[in-house]
């Protein structure tokens, strides 16, 4: 833009621009640093050894394992874009061996890329929004789905709180809280869309990055509004006996 006549402020942006390498290499940054993050956590508490306070450091473990989930979604997805036999000299065959460790198949590697974008991408949006939900908002969505294979009397006597909510909360509107899980889920997947062909057409309208973008705006906007409630309820109220704790480190835990 600023080299060359060709180009303006105005105009639509190449997106295809460092697409192939450098992008997805930024984007890993975060994902990289707060998984390393969590693994200085998780030794330091087993190298400690005060299990009886500090435990084991399996919170910090499976932190991690949240956003180590991030990685093969980015490296798939740049394997993807990046993958052309005859750039590299060997045939479709061959590379096809190589990915399944000289096991062969009859599917193409482009497929096989694709299946395995998308299941990874399914692994880390599930995983997530469980995290969402049972760690940084203190709710019991799914301790409470898995209690309705009790019987009722004992889920009844276990949970006296709103089904998959808790018994400390800041607002007295159960909607509030049902509707930001729901719309965790929704935008949690909503990302979903630039794998699939059909949907391809969003991701090719500038009008369609923006709203994508602005959705995960809202996401974050609204995580973080019941991220600061949760610690607002442990730090007044405490927590409640049948309240899904953070972990081990409540008060030292981060995102």
């Amino acid at each position: 833009m600023f080299i060359s006549s060709d180009a303006s402020s105005t105009s639509i942006p190449d997106r295809a621009c460092g697409g192939h390498i450098a992008v997805p290499l930024l984007i890993a940054v975060p994902s990289i640093i707060r998984l390393r993050q969590c693994l200085i956590e998780f030794f330091r508490v087993y190298r400690r050894g005060n299990r009886r306070v500090d435990g084991w450091g399996g919170q910090h473990l499976a932190n991690a394992a949240k956003y180590a989930t991030a990685l093969p979604v980015i490296a798939l997805t740049m394997l993807q874009r990046n993958y052309d036999a005859s750039i590299i000299g060997v045939s479709e065959e061959t590379l096809h061996k190589l990915w399944y460790a000289h096991f062969y198949s009859t599917l193409p590697l482009s497929l096989l890329l694709t299946s395995s974008r998308i299941l990874s991408a399914i692994i880390n949006s599930s995983y997530t929004f469980y995290w969402d939900i049972d760690k940084d908002w203190d709710l019991c969505l799914f301790s409470d789905i898995v209690g309705q294979f009790r019987p009722t009397s004992t889920l009844r006597e276990e949970n006296p709180h709103p089904f998959g909510l808790r018994a400390n909360r800041f607002f007295h509107a159960n909607a509030i809280y049902y509707s930001a899980i729901v719309i965790d889920l929704v935008l949690r997947f909503t990302w979903l869309s630039r794998l699939t062909t059909r949907l391809n057409w969003v991701n090719d309208l500038e009008s369609g990055v923006f709203a994508l973008m602005f959705l995960e705006v809202i996401r974050r906007w609204l995580w973080i509004f019941l991220r600061v409630e949760t610690e607002w309820v442990r730090n007044t109220r405490g927590p409640a006996p049948d309240d899904i704790l953070l972990g081990e480190f409540t008060k030292m835990d981060e995102d």
